[in-house]
């Protein structure tokens, strides 16, 4: 029998990538647990002004990680879940939620894998920073988000621009295609949250340009209301970065060249196909 080729089975490579980082990102000055468990918000301006007064609402954070941002949500006074295939990250998640008392939930299965864990609709699907470049099939998350909302809800979406993405590490020279060319698989030593850490692993990921994220959101009857771009990242996550201002980060030598962020609001049309 034919060997399985590393995207075909993403998922467990992936599952195990991001248990292999949780550990990391929990103790790491990056994601500032201590700040967090004192009742730092995780959140950022760009998404906190498109969601608005979520207090009452109920909430889907899909791709949440170990949970800071489904926790920070919960804090605003919405109701939420938050949704990661890593097992190790959920657990993580619900010890932090546990701590700090927050009623935000969790559920721990792959973003396609929802509808088999999850029936229920929200005001609000909410993902961002890092999380499409994971999956294969924007069709299928598009359908995802959509499934989810009730009718005329909000669909907030924060995501580091493609064009991040078409640079080497170091912002050097031109290494990716912009557009989605199949499974990326490359091994990388650290973590963007520490890149010291002895850490090396194999993981798999898609670049997804912004028509492939659009015209999949609205094949599937969301209804784009804003669509913003950034020349800033509020993660000082990216190699030879310079903040400029407090919390925006930028390539120090591409200064505000290029987008580094975008962001869509977009609302769940009444008469959306549903099924």
């Amino acid at each position: 029998m034919p060997e399985n080729k590393p995207e075909q089975n993403y998922i467990d490579i992936n599952r195990e990538s991001w248990n292999n980082r949780t550990e990391i990102h929990v103790k790491s000055a990056f994601y500032d647990l201590d700040g967090f468990l004192k009742g730092n918000s995780s959140l950022n301006d760009i998404e906190l002004s498109l969601l608005g007064d979520i207090k009452g609402k109920s909430v889907l954070h899909l791709q949440c990680h170990f949970g800071q941002d489904t926790i920070s949500l919960s804090r605003l006074g919405a109701k939420v879940t938050g949704v990661d295939l890593s097992d190790i990250a959920i657990e993580k998640a619900k010890q932090i939620a546990k701590d700090t008392e927050s009623n935000a939930t969790f559920i721990c299965c792959d973003i396609y894998d929802l509808p088999n864990h999850l029936n229920e609709k929200f005001d609000i699907v909410f993902t961002s920073y890092g999380t499409i470049g994971w999956i294969p099939d924007l069709d299928k998350w598009a359908k995802i988000a959509s499934d989810f909302l009730r009718p005329n809800g909000q669909f907030v979406f924060v995501e580091f621009h493609p064009v991040v993405w078409m640079f080497d590490d170091d912002f050097e020279a031109l290494a990716y295609r912009y557009f989605n060319s199949g499974a990326i698989v490359e091994t990388e030593v650290g973590t963007y949250a520490d890149k010291n850490a002895d850490l090396k692993q194999s993981y798999v990921m898609w670049n997804h340009s912004i028509s492939e994220v659009i015209n999949n959101l609205i094949k599937h009857g969301l209804e784009i209301k804003s669509f913003d771009e950034f020349d800033y990242s509020p993660y000082n996550c990216f190699n030879k970065t310079i903040e400029f201002a407090p919390k925006k980060f930028r390539i120090k030598h591409l200064a505000d060249k290029i987008p580094m962020v975008y962001a869509i609001n977009a609302a769940r049309k009444s008469t959306a196909n549903n099924k």
